[in-house]
């Protein structure tokens, strides 16, 4: 079955999460249990798409030396597998989650990848590219690829006529938003935000003046993420704000991956529509929440939930 959706992920990681009480600099801790999971911006977003039962291929560059966790999760999700082993390990990301579910992270450096690593990533991506197809290229670019990596494999994907979601941070973000082929949507958080404007965005207004200027700038979906506020939704036909019917408790690993996962399933629906899109992007990271060390979406809940998104028209 060829895929429906693709997902692009230079700098994957295994995550090993820490359940701990409370933590205390400087202290000696106990852990309650400890957890390694295939990880990885574009990894997790593969595995949502794949819990909602979309045909999906994650793409991305993999450490040889501790593989197996990634081979695994793909064989249990039916994720199909088209990422290069290089050698070397891929990093993990330590993260602390005490009992009332802050979380630190500590993440480790990963792989120094080769220049020519991504001309090897460009070229099958070429073979795997269809018209309209969603590609997903999320997450951070690890060392020794140049910060105009998303922006090439973007520029790549939109002129197959594919449909870019980028969910990026930093010179990363900042060169593909530069590109002559800018992304067709973008999954800012609000810091990305100003990182990329160069000033404080205090307030909605200010968020959705930042958003429209993406729009002007050529792209065609913008959704601000706002943590437990919601998240605005951007497009030329108008804006929103989407929030979540209820607060799920815990951590809030994945919630972020699981809503471009949901802005994702929304592009393959026969009739796009920005409200539609935002109920269920907001129910993916909803369920995504609320399933905890599962790290899994739950169609069911999903449907249900999308339909209890309280969604806001904004001027």
């Amino acid at each position: 079955m060829s895929a429906r959706v693709l997902t692009v992920t230079l700098n994957p990681a295994i995550d090993q999460t820490v359940r701990l009480d409370t933590l205390e600099p400087g202290q000696v801790h106990r852990a309650g249990r400890s957890r390694e999971d295939a990880g990885g911006k574009g990894i997790n977003v593969a595995a949502c798409l794949a819990d909602w039962g979309v045909a999906t291929t994650a793409l991305g560059v993999i450490g040889a030396d501790n593989a197996a966790v990634f081979r695994s999760l793909f064989e249990q999700r039916g994720i199909a597998d088209s990422c290069l082993r290089v050698p070397g390990s891929t990093r993990t990301n330590v993260k602390l989650v005490e009992r009332d579910g802050r979380t630190t992270d500590i993440n480790l450096p990963g792989l120094c990848l080769d220049p020519g690593i991504l001309g090897a990533v460009a070229a099958r991506l070429e073979a795997l590219l269809t018209p309209q197809m969603p590609v997903v290229l999320s997450g951070s670019l690890p060392a020794g690829l140049p910060h105009a990596a998303w922006a090439r494999l973007q520029a790549q994907a939109q002129s197959a006529g594919a449909r870019v979601v980028l969910d990026s941070s930093g010179p990363a973000l900042a060169a593909a938003l530069e590109s002559q082929t800018p992304p067709f949507a973008v999954k800012p958080n609000r810091h990305e935000l100003e990182a990329w404007t160069g000033h404080a965005l205090d307030d909605r207004d200010a968020l959705l003046a930042a958003g429209r200027a993406l729009l002007a700038r050529g792209v065609s979906l913008v959704v601000v993420s706002m943590g437990s506020d919601g998240a605005l939704f951007l497009d030329h036909s108008g804006a929103l704000l989407a929030r979540p019917p209820r607060l799920e408790g815990g951590s809030s690993v994945g919630a972020g991956d699981a809503m471009v996962a949901g802005i994702a399933a929304a592009l393959l629906e026969p009739a796009f529509d920005l409200g539609g899109c935002a109920r269920l992007a907001t129910a993916f990271s909803m369920s995504r929440l609320h399933s905890g060390d599962a790290r899994r979406l739950d169609p069911a809940q999903v449907r249900d939930w999308a339909g209890q998104v309280h969604i806001d028209p904004l001027g």
